[in-house]
């Protein structure tokens, strides 16, 4: 198979892309493919890092409000069609696979346009502006959420999940062992992280749980973010932090570390979700407030609803909200197990290989 995919801007469309890609090239190791972006986003290092072809267009988002900005976006939208209808008549793909973010709207518009058979993957429950307005034009729609189904025309839509789940069922039995930390492999562990770069409100509840966490019988491993560790060093510079408690700035190699996991407390974003409820690990989502129509929220509440998760929304964390939720789960086995039971339910280890199957039926349809 000949692919372009392309998505970018955010981890939460570059990650699942690759995820397919993987497994794409261990079902069929010939399959050739090049990687459409942004000339500013994450991708431009993520991608290569992979070993992948990167090609990148200059694109951006439109304003919401009224803005002579948007006129501008319009003419970077026309002209990366463009560049994108080249790109594809030299790669000659047999499918184009968008995973979201404005880049992945211009090149499967050029792609729908050049009679190519197109697919997009929607990550979450709300589907983004881009999806919305390609849904028109694409042969195929794979969503990871029931909740977007009724937003998309209904005949062109299959549940898949996210690509990322099958690679976190993959690492299910890591030999991954927590006295590398200090800890030990025989007492629970909660992971407490607000992503790679920290969220505020969350370390500042944690940092006001801290004492209370030191005296658990539990353990617990708080990765602050890069750039807000020193700010938390400080802010706990008085505190006595049990030996129970690890103050870290970042988690490296998180999928090894996740199967070992009694409970994880962490943003809704779809790729984190698509990892917990694959491995079935009972979870406290603290949705990001400040991401497109709330739609963290609404993952969340696709969890919540089925008994594989609890929320705090942000406007109620504090470090004792956090606090009567951790204890709620980390000191109850048996409601672990229950929330790791509805969890697994929803998760879909498979997902990557369903994703293939709806690429493989639009490249079928179109040679009909």
């Amino acid at each position: 198979m000949r692919i372009i995919v392309s998505g970018g801007g955010t981890g939460g469309h570059i990650y699942p892309a690759l995820a397919l890609i993987e497994r794409l090239k261990q079902v069929e190791p010939d399959t050739q493919v090049l990687y459409v972006g942004t000339d500013r986003g994450l991708e431009n290092k993520i991608v290569p890092a992979a070993g992948l072809e990167l090609k990148v267009l200059h694109t951006q988002g439109f304003k919401r409000s009224l803005s002579l900005e948007n006129f501008k976006t319009a003419y970077l939208f026309l002209k990366a069609v463009h560049d994108a209808k080249k790109i594809i008549r030299e790669f000659k793909p047999d499918v184009v696979l968008g995973t979201g973010g404005y880049v992945s709207g211009a090149v499967l518009y050029a792609a729908a346009k050049l009679h190519v058979p197109t697919v997009i993957h929607e990550q979450n429950s709300v589907v983004g502006i881009t999806n919305k307005f390609l849904s028109r034009y694409v042969d195929e729609i794979a969503i990871a959420f029931d909740a977007a189904r009724d937003q998309f025309p209904a005949a062109k839509v299959t549940m898949c999940g996210n690509p990322r789940a099958q690679q976190a069922a993959a690492n299910a039995n890591s030999d991954f062992s927590w006295t590398s930390y200090g800890l030990s492999d025989a007492k629970p562990v909660l992971m407490i992280f607000g992503g790679s770069q920290g969220a505020p409100k969350i370390n500042a509840s944690v940092v006001q749980a801290i004492p209370e966490f030191s005296k658990r019988d539990y353990q617990v491993v708080f990765a602050t973010g890069q750039k807000r560790y020193d700010q938390v060093k400080e802010a706990l510079k008085d505190v006595k932090v049990g030996s129970n408690v690890k103050v870290v700035p970042y988690i490296e190699d998180m999928p090894a570390k996740m199967p070992k996991v009694a409970c994880l407390v962490s943003r809704a974003g779809a790729t984190t979700i698509a990892e917990i409820t694959a491995l079935g690990i009972p979870t406290i989502l603290i949705p990001s407030p400040y991401v497109t129509a709330n739609h963290q929220v609404k993952n969340a509440m696709a969890l919540v609803k089925n008994g594989a998760a609890a929320m705090i929304t942000e406007d109620q964390l504090d470090g004792r909200s956090l606090l009567v939720q951790a204890d709620r789960l980390m000191e109850d086995q048996a409601a672990r197990d229950q929330m790791a039971q509805a969890s697994k339910k929803m998760g879909r280890p498979d997902a990557a290989d369903r994703l293939i199957k709806i690429l493989y039926k639009a490249i079928a349809d179109h040679q009909k």
